[in-house]
């Protein structure tokens, strides 16, 4: 396993230096919906490290994504003139911004983490959406952060690369740490966390580590995510993007890595999908219909709704996620 997981890493490396050398030729809009494709499939893997592996419940992953976005933006501002796009000054500055804004992020989840992960289900649940609530305030009332109004104008650093390098590096260590000898103590917390108590495993500790290495991840998708749109404010990490990811987790299957990574595919490309099809100019073969529903122009109001219900659909039809071809790995498992 771990020669394998080396093996996708490096593949996934280098594939994704060779189509940003080729994303010149990439539709600008196309490539923003590639990217954000990108921030949210490491959004949903490092929420599965929490939720689906280790069976926490946790609501606050936009908070981590905020502090990381906002912490990454305010260097990569302080230092406007070494950020050029494609020089080797800007992407060192942004590897090191997305870095710390990662490590402040995990720092967060830890101080939210210790002395909160002693309570279980929605317990932990009603406490971390209050975490995130409390990060978005805080973030709307630091003048120097922009307030309200957010951060404005920022490099242009977010690229194919940068991206789906992180997307690699992110799948990689969920995978190589559950599938370790270590990493199997998650799976133990998440199965039954009393026995786990009973057979020696520090269940507060694992859970703390699954926080931090989630929150490490979510801080660096918020940094990536920041300079891919280039502005942000606080409404962008409220308590229903933490509900947005959640459900990637769970329409994935809980625990189940490659099918989160289609979930969070499935759930970023359906709502511009339908608006595709509002503006294709088709019309419904049904002659009964008014022309105002045959005509599709009338999908793209009603495209979150369409969403919203599909989403219910798929959840009542496939409770244990969509894509859980396999149950998960348990211990003591061949």
């Amino acid at each position: 396993m771990p020669a394998r997981s080396q093996l996708f890493l490096v593949a996934a490396l280098v594939a994704s230096l060779l189509v940003s050398l080729a994303s010149g030729h990439i539709d600008p809009y196309h490539l923003q919906v590639l990217l954000m494709v990108g921030v949210n499939i490491i959004l949903a893997v490092s929420l599965n490290l929490i939720n689906g592996y280790t069976g926490q419940f946790s609501l606050g992953h936009a908070g981590f994504m905020s502090v990381g976005a906002y912490v990454c933006a305010a260097i990569t501002l302080k230092f406007p003139g070494t950020t050029t796009a494609g020089g080797l000054d800007g992407g060192a500055l942004f590897f090191a911004a997305l870095i710390v804004g990662g490590l402040a992020a995990a720092i967060v989840g830890l101080l939210v983490g210790a002395p909160s992960l002693r309570l279980k289900g929605d317990y932990l649940a009603i406490v971390t959406l209050g975490f995130g609530e409390i990060i978005r305030v805080f973030f709307t009332n630091v003048p120097w952060l922009g307030g309200a109004l957010g951060l404005n104008g920022l490099p242009p650093l977010t690229n194919f690369f940068w991206t789906y390098a992180f997307v690699a590096v992110t799948v990689y260590t969920v995978v190589a740490m559950v599938n370790s000898t270590y990493g199997r103590g998650f799976i133990a917390v998440h199965d039954d966390e009393v026995a786990a108590e009973a057979m020696g495993i520090n269940t507060t500790s694992y859970k703390i580590t699954a926080f931090a290495v989630g929150a490490f991840f979510a801080g660096i998708a918020g940094g990536i995510y920041a300079h891919a749109v280039r502005s942000i404010d606080p409404t962008a990490f409220n308590f229903v993007k933490s509900i947005e990811i959640v459900v990637m987790v769970i329409l994935g299957g809980m625990g189940n890595t490659p099918g989160v990574i289609l979930a969070a595919i499935l759930l970023t490309l359906m709502p511009e999908g339908l608006r595709w099809i509002s503006e294709s100019g088709w019309e419904l073969p049904l002659p009964f219909l008014p022309d105002s529903w045959r005509d599709l122009h009338w999908v793209n109001d009603t495209r979150m709704i369409i969403y919203s219900l599909l989403l219910i659909v798929l959840m009542l039809t496939r409770p244990q996620g969509l894509f859980r071809l396999r149950k998960s790995v348990r211990v003591g498992d061949g």
